[in-house]
C-alpha cells in the first residue's frame, strides 16, 4: 500500500508518517501547493496512492476574518479538488477538520456527537466545514476527522507553534499568563491522534469521526496544568474572551465525543492530562 501525506512537515504529519504501514511518500508545500489544482492532480496521478492523508490546512483563525478568500482557497476549494482526485484514483482520503465547525449553540454543555448539526462562528470554521462537505459529497472512500487544540513535540522546535510551547516560552520570559477561561474544549496530543488515525484507516469504516484526548478544560485550566506539570513558576490569571478581544469568535463549548470512534472498534485517546505528561516527557528527551 502506498500512502501520500500532505502537510507532512507539520506537527500532526510528522507524527502520522512513521506510524503508517507500507510505502509512505511525504509532501510539503515546497513539493506541491495544495491550492495548485493542476500540479496536485498531476502529482497524485503520477504517484497513484491507495491512501491520501491531508494534514495541510490554512489555520490562521484570526487572519481568516480579514482574508476569507485565502482560507476558502485552501480549506474548501483545494479540498474539493483533492476529493475529486481521490475519487478518480479510487483512493481513500483522510481529511482533518476541527471542533470550530461547532459553536453557534452557545447553550451547549454536552459533547458534540459526530452527526450533530454543525454551526461555525468564524470564517475559519466555515471554510473547514465547507471542506468537510466537499469530501463527503465527492469521495466515497473518506475519513473526515475532527480534532481540537493540537500540540505535538515537533511544534516545540522552530517558532513553537502550539499552545503548550507558547505558555512555556512566556513563563520562561517571566511574563504573566492571562488566559481565556470561558472557552471549553479538549487539547489533544498529536502522537495520540496519529495512533488512533492509523487504527481507524485499517477499519475501512468510512465516514465522519471525532478524535481528541479524553476529558475537557478551558484554556486557562490547561495553562495552569502546563505550568504545574512542567514544574515552572508563572502567574496564571483567567480572563474572558471579550477581554482577549481576538478578531475571530471561538466556540464557548466545543468538546467532541469520541463515541463513534469506539463504535468503529478504535480505542479512543487517553485523558488530556496524561497526554500532556507524555508530551512533556517526549519534549525533554528530544
Amino acid at each position: 500500500m502506498r500512502t501520500v501525506v500532505l502537510g507532512a512537515p507539520g506537527q500532526l504529519g510528522r507524527d502520522i508518517c512513521p506510524r503508517l504501514p507500507g510505502e509512505v511518500i511525504t509532501l510539503g508545500r515546497a513539493d506541491v501547493d495544495l491550492a495548485d489544482a493542476t500540479r496536485m492532480r498531476a502529482k497524485l496521478t503520477e504517484l497513484r496512492p491507495g491512501v491520501l492523508v491531508n494534514c495541510a490546512a490554512y489555520n490562521f483563525v484570526d487572519q481568516a476574518e480579514s482574508e476569507p478568500a485565502a482560507a476558502f482557497a485552501v480549506n474548501a476549494w483545494a479540498v474539493r479538488d483533492l476529493a475529486s482526485n481521490c475519487r478518480d484514483l479510487d483512493c481513500t482520503l483522510v481529511h482533518f477538520s476541527t471542533d470550530y465547525v461547532f459553536g453557534l449553540d452557545e447553550s451547549r454543555r454536552e459533547p458534540y456527537q459526530a452527526d450533530d448539526s454543525p454551526g461555525p462562528v468564524s470564517v475559519y470554521g466555515l471554510s473547514k466545514l465547507a471542506g468537510e462537505y466537499f469530501v463527503r459529497a465527492t469521495c466515497p472512500k473518506h475519513f473526515v476527522i475532527r480534532t481540537c487544540g493540537l500540540f505535538g513535540v515537533w511544534g516545540s522546535g522552530g517558532k513553537g507553534k502550539n499552545f503548550v510551547e507558547t505558555m512555556l516560552r512566556m513563563a520562561g520570559q517571566g511574563k504573566p499568563l492571562r488566559v481565556v477561561n470561558d472557552q471549553r474544549c479538549t487539547p489533544s496530543f498529536t502522537a495520540d491522534i496519529a495512533d488512533a488515525t492509523v487504527a481507524l484507516i485499517r477499519t475501512s469504516e468510512f465516514g465522519v469521526y471525532q478524535m481528541t484526548n479524553a476529558g475537557d478544560c478551558t484554556w486557562y485550566e490547561f495553562a495552569r496544568e502546563i505550568v504545574r506539570a512542567a514544574g515552572v513558576t508563572a502567574e496564571v490569571s483567567p480572563i474572558s474572551s471579550a477581554e482577549f478581544a481576538a478578531p475571530a469568535r471561538r466556540p464557548v463549548y466545543s468538546v467532541l465525543s469520541n463515541e463513534k470512534l469506539s463504535e468503529a472498534g478504535v480505542l479512543p485517546p487517553r485523558p488530556w492530562r496524561e497526554a500532556l505528561g507524555a508530551y512533556l516527557a517526549a519534549r525533554a528527551a528530544k
